[in-house]
């Protein structure tokens, strides 16, 4: 009698268990703000002076003015701190100081005063070695910035980041700067560029480039890391293809919690945004919408140790905010691998 009642017990509280984690799991919706009007974005200029270089950056604000978890954000190749706002937007609104950082030698001004038919050869020849250093460099530079204005009481962002708690991003050329900065290893370099400060990185247009294995480049991360591309994400400027992108993925070891989006029908420009290029299909709407989500939940899980949004990436919920086309995997280091 005393073991079936053992049983029974363990039944319901399994039962029990698995209905209040559904229930959070529903209730947990990283699409949803508060109502009214966010402030509006704050740009200023830092100066790197052990490299005489300045770098622009565009900071969003959440409307608490508790400390916050940071989230960097590096634009891809002739971009600027003013693109991909609708990501800065939304994660600020759920509480993330939001930092887009611009890097001179490879930003808009590669392009911008160059005739019109030579600018992709432009934008090519700002693919340099010394222009990728540049770029991991400026990420160590604005967080140590950003760790003297957060100390500054007289500062406008005194006590507004919590930087126990960042989060790395970028698309494109700003996937790679990500890539750099959040656990690549590269040959005799080893981890050189890794920022131990960042805890997890999502990858836009993530890429794998030379003659390395994935396993050798990816093999030694050690933090989360979410990669997104699409069905058609070639890139303008090289030759890289959708299934380069997804080697990333693959190099990654079992022992950290991984995920990939692969957005259907989705080109270069999806993660982007501002008008479109003359020519291209237009964007699937639910394509903003899922990559809000996602990125959301994920920062949410990594950067706000929230349960709630754990369970809802991880499960059922999110596989319900994709397309059907979508293709979605990830794996979770303590339960491995889950596809859907």
């Amino acid at each position: 009698m005393n073991v079936l009642r053992s049983s029974l017990w363990l039944l319901f509280s399994g039962l029990l268990f698995s209905l209040t984690s559904a229930t959070q799991a529903a209730q947990y919706d990283p699409l949803k703000t508060e109502s009214g009007k966010s402030a509006a974005p704050i740009d200023l200029t830092m100066q790197d002076q052990s490299r005489n270089r300045d770098i622009p950056l565009r900071v969003y604000l959440p409307k608490s003015e508790q400390p916050a978890p940071v989230v960097l954000f590096s634009h891809g190749l002739g971009g600027a701190r003013t693109g991909s706002q609708y990501l800065g937007e939304h994660w600020s609104a759920r509480g993330y100081v939001v930092v887009y950082l611009q890097h001179p030698g490879s930003d808009e001004a590669v392009w911008k005063d160059v005739p019109v038919l030579q600018r992709l050869r432009a934008l090519k020849s700002a693919t340099t070695l010394q222009n990728t250093i540049d770029r991991y460099q400026d990420v160590t530079a604005v967080l140590d910035q950003l760790t003297r204005w957060n100390g500054e009481s007289q500062h406008q962002f005194h006590q507004r980041m919590d930087l126990s708690r960042v989060g790395m991003s970028g698309h494109s050329y700003g996937a790679v700067t990500t890539q750099g900065v959040s656990g690549q290893s590269w040959r005799l370099l080893g981890k050189r560029y890794t920022d131990p400060r960042i805890k997890a990185a999502v990858m836009f247009s993530p890429s794998i480039h030379g003659r390395a294995e994935p396993a050798d480049s990816f093999g030694q991360v050690s933090i989360p890391w979410m990669l997104l591309t699409g069905t058609k994400d070639t890139s303008p400027i090289n030759d890289t293809t959708v299934a380069n992108r997804r080697e990333v993925y693959q190099g990654l070891p079992d022992s950290i919690d991984k995920y990939e989006l692969v957005l259907f029908d989705a080109q270069h420009s999806a993660f982007s945004d501002g008008r479109q290029r003359r020519g291209l299909a237009r964007r699937n709407p639910n394509h903003h919408k899922s990559i809000l989500a996602v990125t959301t939940a994920f920062w949410d899980t990594y950067l706000r140790d929230s349960k709630q949004a754990r369970q809802w990436l991880q499960g059922k919920a999110c596989r319900e905010q994709l397309d059907p086309e979508d293709e979605w995997q990830l794996e979770v280091s303590k339960t491995g691998p889950v596809k859907n």
